[in-house]
């Protein structure tokens, strides 16, 4: 049986596609009136349209979650520490990140946060090009699984992936993590880029000069090129920077075209901040980072950033 933690879009649509393969799930949210509208309608405001399969058990008791051998923590990455603390112990043995950003509390990423609250358990996260929406419907779509221990890492593949989801895995947990954490700060950049007008190629050098980042600063902390260069990195970075379907990329959009920002939860925000603390205690220059930071803490215009980034020493690639 496989236990969700968030009943979110992204939590709710990989329960969906988990039931719809045959798996018995138990999704929990901690609203208990919404939870209990979700079991007996078969539906949740967050996936318009999308019936719940009955082998979906939708509850707001953390005690349906004891009889889950794995979990998956679908969960804000910033609000994932609050999560565990009020959440009583799980019994599982397998416990998987579907969360993608950086602690802005302690600059880990969601593996370490997990294994310090429950040590006993054999921790991953999964991430990559995805949309909880095209999860939902299903349509295809490959994902990273980053273990550390390959033998349960196999095990979680062969247990989670679908006949719409393909998980390739690797033990770079770290690439995994960081990938996906660092591609929302570039995708805000692109969104505002093109919220201001600024054209697609403007968007390309961004998300170019922007993957330089992503790898400079996953490299400085252990992480492999080769996983960077695959799903959770190049493949989330390519996603997310070109739809408006991305919450990073459509609050860039807004920041560019100077509207209200969307009232959505936008990981790359607080991430942004985190990554310019990790690249400062190891010395290196992340401009675009740098420049998202200002935009979205209101330090800078868009115009504003475009100047620094395009007046800086001129360099080799």
């Amino acid at each position: 049986m496989i236990g969700v933690v968030g009943a979110g879009a992204f939590g709710t649509a990989l329960a969906v596609t988990w039931a719809r393969a045959g798996s018995d799930v138990v999704l929990w949210g901690r609203n208990t009136e919404a939870m209990a509208a979700a079991q007996s309608l078969r539906a949740l405001p967050c996936l318009p349209g999308v019936t719940l399969p009955d082998k979906i058990h939708a509850t707001a008791d953390p005690g349906h979650l004891d009889d889950c051998a794995t979990l998956v923590l679908a969960v804000p990455t910033q609000f994932l520490p609050d999560v565990l603390t009020t959440l009583p112990a799980f019994s599982a043995s397998h416990i998987v990140a579907a969360c993608k950003g950086v602690d802005l509390r302690s600059l880990q990423g969601p593996t370490t946060t997990i294994a310090q609250a429950y040590p006993q358990a054999v921790t991953a996260i999964l991430s990559g090009p995805s949309f909880a929406t095209d999860i939902a419907a299903g349509l295809p779509t490959a994902l990273s699984l980053g273990c550390e221990n390959d033998a349960v890492g196999a095990s979680l593949q062969a247990a989670l992936s679908t006949p719409t989801i393909r998980l390739y895995r690797t033990q770079d947990v770290t690439g995994v993590e960081l990938g996906g954490a660092l591609k929302n700060v570039i995708a805000i950049a692109c969104g505002a880029a093109i919220g201001a007008g600024l054209g697609d190629s403007a968007r390309a050098a961004l998300m170019t000069r922007g993957m330089a980042e992503i790898m400079r600063l996953a490299a400085a902390m252990g992480a492999r090129r080769d996983t960077l260069m695959g799903l959770s990195g190049l493949g989330d970075l390519a996603l997310t920077c070109a739809s408006p379907a991305s919450r990073n990329f459509a609050l860039g959009m807004a920041l560019g075209r100077g509207e209200p920002l969307p009232d959505a939860t936008t990981e790359g925000v607080a991430t942004a901040d985190a990554a310019l603390r990790l690249a400062t205690e190891r010395d290196l220059d992340l401009p675009v980072t740098q420049a998202v930071s200002g935009l979205v803490a209101g330090r800078l215009t868009v115009k504003d950033a475009m100047t620094d980034l395009l007046t800086r020493d001129l360099k080799t690639e």
